[in-house]
């Protein structure tokens, strides 16, 4: 066998630290010129939501291979979906993804998501929100330092108790129940006949456990992934109010992308849509025999029954769209329309 010399050896060696070192180096340098984004949201690791949003980051770690991470913050543990969204107005947050309820104060064409019965089904809700009309709510972020990136999943709200099943608009009647903290829930809710109660949602389960309220409203994946089985009995599906969640950026964290990256975050946004409405979809047809499994009773509100809600709560509606904007309220009716005249 041919004897390297000393020489040779230490030149070989040399040479391949350096090649060592060289791609160290540069492993280095592409993990120093990734952007990390920190996104936030308030939902369960098991919640499809949740799901969808490890999703977004993969994509957008694909699409930009690599340059922008999104480094994903669930369980509500960067604060309350308030708390959030003020952080990411202010920058110190880039990302976040849930209601925007905690604005609707500032935006009041947000409040329209609280007007009972307003969709008929999901698809009526993604055709409005992915339409102009949606496109141009979440354009009107802009001047509170908001990018809306899309309306990224939404689902129906119903109804649970512990005191009777809920049949009939009489057997509303008396119940105390918790409400969004929204002037338009309380008011519908006391049209039905309810007490309405506005509280924290952090202080539902306590409440619901110690019976100092009845019942809520809520969609069933919440219901289950919160486990309001162990102190709620009976489920009755109402579907009476849509509210829609939404994947909004901080404008500064936005404006210091490259357009190409911009281009590739809205991509991997919009596919991500796709893939939480789904998910969505199918955990909460799944969670309702799950809901069953665990003792609730669940039952379906007669149409006539439904109706005769929509009566009650009319004269709210009617007094809350002017509140709103007439002109804006009819245009989202609007839109509504354009769909239900394709069937």
């Amino acid at each position: 066998m041919k004897q390297i010399s000393h020489r040779a050896f230490v030149k070989t060696l040399v040479a391949a630290t350096s090649i060592l070192l060289c791609t160290a180096g540069l492993s280095l340098s592409n993990a120093q010129d990734a952007r990390h984004a920190k996104l936030g949201h308030s939902f369960s690791d098991d919640h499809p939501r949740s799901s969808a949003m490890k999703y977004f980051a993969a994509q957008v770690s694909k699409a930009t291979g690599s340059k922008v991470v999104m480094d994903v913050y669930g369980n509500s543990s960067l604060g309350s979906e308030e708390k959030m969204l003020t952080a990411v107005q202010s920058g110190v947050q880039d990302l976040y993804m849930g209601s925007l309820a905690p604005i609707s104060v500032r935006k009041k064409e947000m409040q329209i998501f609280d007007f009972p019965f307003l969709f008929g089904s999901d698809a009526e809700a993604a055709y409005v929100l992915d339409g102009p009309v949606g496109s141009k709510m979440l354009a009107s972020l802009a001047d509170m330092n908001l990018q809306g990136l899309v309306w990224s999943g939404g689902a129906f709200r119903n109804m649970s108790n512990s005191k009777r099943p809920v049949k009939t608009v009489a057997d509303m009647n008396g119940l105390k129940v918790r409400v969004m903290q929204s002037p338009m829930a309380i008011a519908s809710f006391k049209a039905m006949g309810m007490n309405a109660v506005p509280m924290a949602f952090t202080e539902v389960y306590p409440a619901l456990e110690t019976k100092a309220l009845d019942g809520y409203e809520h969609p069933f994946v919440d219901m289950y992934a919160n486990k309001m089985y162990e102190v709620q009995k009976y489920l009755t599906i109402t579907n009476h109010v849509y509210t829609p969640v939404a994947l909004v950026a901080s404008s500064k964290w936005w404006a210091s992308l490259t357009p190409e990256q911009r281009t590739a975050v809205q991509k991997a946004a919009n596919d991500t849509r796709t893939f939480q409405r789904a998910e969505e979809l199918r955990q909460g047809a799944d969670v309702v025999n799950q809901l069953k499994s665990r003792g609730m009773s669940i039952s379906e509100m007669p149409t006539a029954e439904l109706d005769k809600i929509r009566v009650a709560v009319q004269p709210v509606i009617d007094k809350n769209s002017e509140a709103i904007g007439s002109e804006f309220v009819q245009s989202f009716y609007g839109e509504i329309k354009k769909f239900r005249a394709r069937k």
